[in-house]
């Protein structure tokens, strides 16, 4: 190591071009002082519509309190962590202190929320960082909920108590290297033997699966065919997790690739109330609500750095917040987020009143990451050459935004989900002619 530091010295020393390369980067409030980074998170400016007026007390003070640990504790150092593709573990347990970790789930130690509570919480989250939003999301909105909706009464005593405070974390695999849309498709398998099940297969693109303590995993059963869920352990022999490298978003989440080489699970962690694909849907109509509350989050986040950028970065003697075209651009995204907020609300009142269809809600997730797509275009617009940079959180929620349009359904399947649903046609699969098959 020393001989390697040496020989580049000695390589600088001769080449006089790369000298200037030997200072560290300067802190972007030193290099870039006329704009705050989003280090120092904005204040909240894109609640125009004043969502507030339709939450209940208790869901104001949730949405209150997430804001404050999320802008005190998480934005300082959101940009690091991103940069690196790195999770900060040591945030785990002031997460777990907001009590948002099981959202609706009532009893066993969780918190119980409205899902309006919950959606505003998952929102305040991914304002300051989509990557903390999809850890939670993941952990709450899929595992726990499988096991507070699928589970037996001693599966939810036994696990969900330390999952809700966040003392144990949890993962969900359906998605494999084959299956993305066509998830019912799934090929991973489960085989009845004395005591327990052998699992073998793979599962690819698991959020939290490399520090994951409990992995609810689904597979087919060999004797049925039909799609089974099942409780695995991280130390389960055969059991292996490599992390997902290269993404350009999400980068804090910790992606992996699953693989089960005849796993063993005993009888006690099969869930007993996943006996078919269909069953997954009750939590996917769940967790759709929350996700579709990611970008309306984001978006918030996108429109204050972009309202704060504005009146600080001065150009041609004005600030930029003074020009008619940036005017016009951030009243475009203040009406995206309006609408998206309102889409959002009305989604959560259909579902608490038990009205909701797998059609509306896959309407509202597709419609509202599209619109938050175009609300993160145009910021990345208004902040010139910072927008390409995490710093200023705009690139950062830019790329963030690419995963989420396509995890828990893409905008495509999403939209035929509601398409069939308003038609009575099912479109998912190309229709093949007869000759075709033949051939």
């Amino acid at each position: 190591m020393t001989v390697f530091s040496s020989t580049k010295q000695d390589d600088r020393d001769q080449n006089p071009r790369t000298s200037y390369f030997n200072s560290p980067p300067l802190d972007i409030s030193v290099a870039f002082p006329q704009a705050t980074p989003a280090s120092i998170f904005p204040p909240c400016k894109s609640d125009y519509y004043q969502l507030d007026d339709l939450l209940s007390p208790e869901e104001q003070t949730v949405r209150k309190k997430v804001r404050e640990c999320m802008e005190k504790e998480i934005a300082p150092i959101m940009t690091e962590y991103w940069e690196k593709a790195k999770f900060p573990f040591h945030v785990i347990p002031k997460l777990g202190a907001l009590r948002i970790a099981g959202g609706t789930i009532k009893g066993y130690g969780c918190p119980g929320h409205s899902i309006t509570g919950s959606a505003v919480a998952a929102a305040e989250v991914a304002r300051v960082d989509a990557s903390c939003s999809t850890f939670i999301l993941v952990h709450s909105s899929l595992a726990m909920l499988t096991i507070a909706l699928c589970g037996s009464e001693a599966q939810k005593q036994k696990y969900l108590p330390s999952l809700a405070e966040l003392k144990t974390v949890a993962c969900w695999a359906l998605t494999e290297p084959e299956y993305g849309s066509d998830a019912s498709g799934l090929k991973t398998i489960a085989t009845k033997v004395e005591g327990g099940w052998i699992l073998e297969g793979q599962k690819r693109w698991i959020g939290n699966s490399t520090f994951a303590d409990l992995l609810v995993i689904f597979a087919r059963n060999t004797t049925t065919n039909q799609i089974n869920g099942f409780i695995v352990k991280k130390d389960a022999p055969g059991l292996t997790v490599s992390k997902i490298e290269n993404k350009i978003g999400l980068r804090i989440v910790q992606n992996g690739d699953i693989l089960l080489k005849k796993v063993f699970i005993p009888d006690e962690d099969r869930i007993p109330g996943v006996d078919s694909f269909q069953d997954t849907n009750k939590i996917l109509a769940v967790s759709r609500v929350m996700v579709a509350w990611q970008p309306i989050g984001i978006s918030m986040g996108i429109y204050d750095m972009c309202h704060r950028y504005l009146k600080e970065r001065k150009q041609f003697g004005a600030p930029l917040a003074a020009f008619q075209i940036n005017q016009l651009k951030l009243v475009q995204m203040l009406g995206n987020v309006q609408a998206m907020i309102l889409v959002g609300w009305r989604l959560c009142k259909l579902y608490e009143h038990g009205k909701m269809t797998p059609g509306q809600a896959s309407l509202g997730k597709s419609w509202i990451t599209l619109k938050a797509r175009e609300t993160a275009a145009i910021g990345r617009e208004l902040l010139g050459g910072n927008g390409i940079l995490a710093d200023f959180l705009v690139a950062k929620a830019f790329c963030d935004l690419e995963p989420i349009y396509t995890y828990e359904g893409t905008y495509d399947i999403n939209s035929l989900v509601t398409g069939r649903e308003v038609t009575g046609i099912a479109s998912f699969k190309p229709a093949v002619s007869s000759r075709r098959s033949r051939l």
